[in-house]
């Protein structure tokens, strides 16, 4: 009974530090990661009175009409519209999302705030929106003709261009609207499925360059037949890797384009006005003052420099005014009261202000400031130039000084808002051989610990684990080969120990080369390289080659158990199915590129039902039917999990043959095959401590992590395999294979850990008494596999999360620390998720296997 209550007790603090960690994650999460400061209600005409003055009387801006609201909001700003129409092809958005607004994205729903779009209708534009349905859930409603296409197909590169363009001609000779959006989706299909160089890139260009085209000369006829001015505007949202992904800081992924086509501008010389740099939130306040709106209240933008060349000089002034303005009140919300001291709303209104100094100080100290400072003197320079005005006195000079100031504190301002500085946020030598094992473990996660304050560690992270796992390997082949007298030769257990190891070794090398990781050396020779460059076919021969051989092994794998059992037959008949399936699907449907097909659909799902079935029904089956009268009761367990074990595994590698890129069905492979080695190694008794064991096998786990292409940069995460067998967009569907795909190689390595303990079983049943209790049992089989994943993973998370706490001021905090944090809270979620499928498969299958035994004891006697 007091073993019993051991094993629960253990159990029970195990649970209860689990949930004491998810809880104390959530509050670190949660309060560390910045959430975006925003201003309620909407911009109205207040936006054209200083932020300091007092606001005028409320008034129901929403129930004057929009021609009259219109009016009113460009007397107030002082500046007439340039436009009657705008056509824009890209995303819009006047505000920078917080940190974790990531993990929202496939989740869009309507944006409430206040934005550029909503202002158009409430001076009563009417707007059409073709392309990404993105678009129609922001903003429901809003569009008077919309047709949205999905954008999670991104094998589709053909189809989803066409049906936008389908509409072009009918939209462009109709003139019932003032703003059309187009967002073109398969320029960023084609770089997912094939990279910045897949052979789809140049005439996929050459399509979009006609469109612009296209829109350029029919904006070109209105304007000569004097049927209003249009602005063509073509902006890309993001840029991409050399494999097509985005979502990471490089400059490949953050280089885009906006062009403006049809602004009334002086510049001569248009090859140097193609220099310029501009942040896609520049945009908003850009086009809410050309076509006069108030600027959205959240906007962190500044004007785009030369998009106001075509002003007079008293409405450039008056256009810099309003964006400094609507700056300055997002500043009032987040920098203390007493920094505004001093200002008065007479000296903004009258264009003299009387108390200011006059001359201009220079602007030092901290950032807010700074700020405060840059503002006042722009303020105070263009009083001068207003007062000189009036007397008829005004220079360019006092003109240039002013635009000048506006221009320090705008480009001061938004560098701020980006860079979030607004928010805090022989004997004896074997002996000492196995000890060194031991004290290599756990050196390794002081290496890893002290690593985590440096960047470019953080970037290299995948060079600590091949290290790592290689130099365990080299000592245990030490110790097995001194363990051995070669004036008696080797004997088969030595020549095996020692096959399997260098099995070990070249699998865990190839896997290494296989793919260039981090992000200081991705330009250096690999494998996967090699492949691509040679061409396409090499990479199918390759999956189709891996997935052969991943069939053929895992049928070895189960009748290498010995069971000469109809459930054998079965798991590796359905097994054979799921292989074949796959084979079908590898060389019919991946790799196209041209378009999807409904048949990869169906497979993939009869593929997914097929495997939840092997590995589930098998799990809950087999402990069932494994009683053998002329077997020990630990033999009998071992048995059963050793199947499920293998039953997990094997359908964990089929998974992700079908889910990850071909060009890593390779390392699938090579992973089943260090499983697998690794698996003999341990039904062996090689003198290593378990938990070194186990710890060995979690650190393969995070190797091969990081072999299958992954790094700790959000551009890594493979998105197109997350749509395999998704028929209409699922949020929690294509989140849960996204997740699947990023730590397969940690998942299958804690999956294995029931194979590993059904052999530890099977290699221990010699031991077995009649009265064995339960509670003992799993207590010395399941305190291990479960504790040491779950400490090393908490060490990490802990150690992290103070380097975090302690880098919160660092220039590399959103760019590098931000997303490592990001996956050590994914890596934790993967942890706790494997330790639960490993603990509840063998409680369940031990309890069961106990109380069969137990009945037909009793039978028996």
């Amino acid at each position: 009974m007091s073993t019993e209550m051991t094993c629960t007790r253990l159990t029970i603090l195990t649970v209860a530090g689990i949930f004491l960690q998810i809880i104390g994650l959530s509050i670190f999460v949660f309060g560390f990661f910045p959430v975006k400061p925003t201003l309620s209600g909407v911009s109205g005409s207040e936006s054209y009175r200083h932020p300091l003055c007092d606001p005028a009387p409320n008034k129901n801006e929403s129930e004057i009409h929009p021609e009259k609201l219109r009016l009113l909001y460009q007397e107030s700003s002082g500046i007439s519209s340039r436009y009657d129409r705008l056509i824009l092809m890209a995303m819009v958005s006047g505000a920078i999302g917080g940190f974790l607004d990531v993990a929202f994205n496939f989740n869009t729903q309507a944006l409430l705030d206040d934005n550029l779009l909503g202002q158009f209708l409430r001076i009563g534009w009417k707007m059409v929106m073709l392309g990404d349905e993105t678009w129609i859930k922001l903003f429901p409603g809003l569009f008077m003709r919309h047709d949205g296409v999905s954008s999670f197909f991104v094998k589709d590169t053909v189809q989803v261009d066409k049906n936008v363009s389908r509409h072009l001609p009918n939209e462009l000779n109709n003139d019932d609207w003032n703003l059309l959006i187009l967002h073109y989706l398969g320029l960023d299909h084609v770089g997912h499925t094939g990279g910045r160089n897949s052979p789809l890139m140049a005439s996929k260009l050459k399509e979009m360059d006609d469109i612009v085209r296209t829109m350029h000369l029919k904006a070109m006829v209105d304007r000569s037949h004097d049927q209003g001015r249009t602005l063509l505007i073509v902006v890309s949202d993001h840029g991409m890797t050399e494999n097509g992904n985005h979502g990471g800081s490089s400059y490949e992924e953050t280089d885009s384009l906006m062009l403006f086509i049809g602004l009334s501008s002086n510049i001569s010389d248009y090859a140097g006005a193609t220099n310029n740099l501009a942040f896609q939130v520049d945009l908003t306040p850009t086009l809410a003052l050309l076509f006069g709106v108030p600027i959205p209240k959240n906007n962190v933008g500044v004007l785009v420099p030369g998009t106001l060349d075509s002003l007079r000089d008293f409405e450039q002034l008056r256009a810099l005014e309003l964006n400094s303005w609507q700056l300055l009140r997002l500043m009032q919300a987040q920098l203390p009261n007493s920094l505004f001291e001093g200002f008065s709303c007479k000296c903004f209104v009258d264009g003299v202000c009387e108390g200011f100094d006059t001359d201009i100080s220079e602007c030092s100290g901290d950032k807010e400031k700074q700020l405060i400072c840059l503002f006042r003197n722009a303020a105070v320079l263009h009083g001068i130039w207003k007062s000189k005005k009036l007397t008829e006195s005004s220079a360019a000079e006092d003109f240039n000084r002013a635009l000048d100031a506006y221009n320090a504190f705008l480009k001061t301002a938004k560098t701020s808002s980006l860079t979030g500085s607004w928010s805090e946020c022989d004997a004896s030598f074997l002996r000492r051989l196995c000890h060194s094992l031991s004290i290599l473990i756990k050196r390794v996660l002081l290496i890893l610990v002290i690593s985590m304050g440096s960047s470019s560690m953080v970037e290299e992270e995948h060079y600590i684990w091949h290290f790592m796992v290689s130099t365990f390997y080299l000592l245990l082949l030490f110790k097995t080969v001194k363990s051995f007298s070669f004036s008696k030769g080797l004997n088969s257990l030595g020549e095996y120990r020692i096959g399997s190891i260098f099995l070990l070794l070249i699998s865990g090398r190839l896997l290494r080369g296989w793919h260039q990781g981090g992000v200081n050396w991705t330009y250096f020779p690999a494998i996967s390289k090699w492949l691509v460059q040679a061409g396409g076919s090499y990479v199918k021969w390759i999956q189709l080659i891996s997935t052969f051989l991943v069939i053929g092994l895992g049928l070895f794998t189960l009748f290498r158990t010995g069971l000469k059992r109809k459930n054998v037959r079965i798991q590796a008949f359905g097994f054979s199915i799921c292989g074949f399936l796959i084979l079908l699907h590898a060389w019919r449907y991946q790799g196209d590129i041209f378009g999807t097909d409904n048949g990869a659909t169906v497979t993939a799902k009869v593929i997914y039902l097929l495997l939840s079935i092997s590995a589930v029904g098998g799990a809950l089956v087999l402990p069932w039917s494994m009683l053998n009268k002329d077997k020990s009761f630990l033999a009998i367990a071992g048995d059963c999990l050793y199947m499920i074990g293998s039953a997990y595994v094997l359908c964990w590698c089929l998974l992700q043959l079908l889910l990850q890129q071909p060009i890593n069905s390779g390392p699938i492979l090579l992973l089943l095959i260090q499983i697998l080695a690794s698996s003999c190694l341990s039904s062996k008794d090689l003198h290593v401590n378990e938990w070194v064991e186990i710890a060995a096998h979690y650190y393969m786990g995070m190797a091969g992590h990081f072999a299958l292409g992954n790094s700790n940069t959000l551009a890594t995460i493979d998105v197109a395999g997350a749509f395999i067998g998704i028929s209409s967009h699922s949020t929690i569907l294509s989140g849960i294979l996204m997740f699947m795909i990023t730590y397969a190689s940690p998942l299958l390595f804690l999956l294995s850990l029931v194979m590993y303990i059904g052999g530890k079983l099977r290699n221990h049943s010699h031991l077995a008494h009649s009265d064995t209790d339960l509670g003992q049992l799993l207590k010395l089989k399941l305190g291990f596999p479960c504790l040491v994943p779950l400490c090393i993973n908490s060490i990490l998370l802990t150690a992290y999360t103070v380097v975090l706490l302690l880098m919160r001021n660092h220039l590399f905090v959103w760019s590098v620390f931000s997303p490592k944090y990001l996956y050590v809270c994914a890596a934790t979620v993967c942890t706790y998720l494997g330790v639960c499928i490993v603990a509840v498969t063998v409680a369940y299958s031990l309890s069961v296997t106990t109380f069969l035994r137990s009945k037909t004891q009793l039978v028996d006697s």
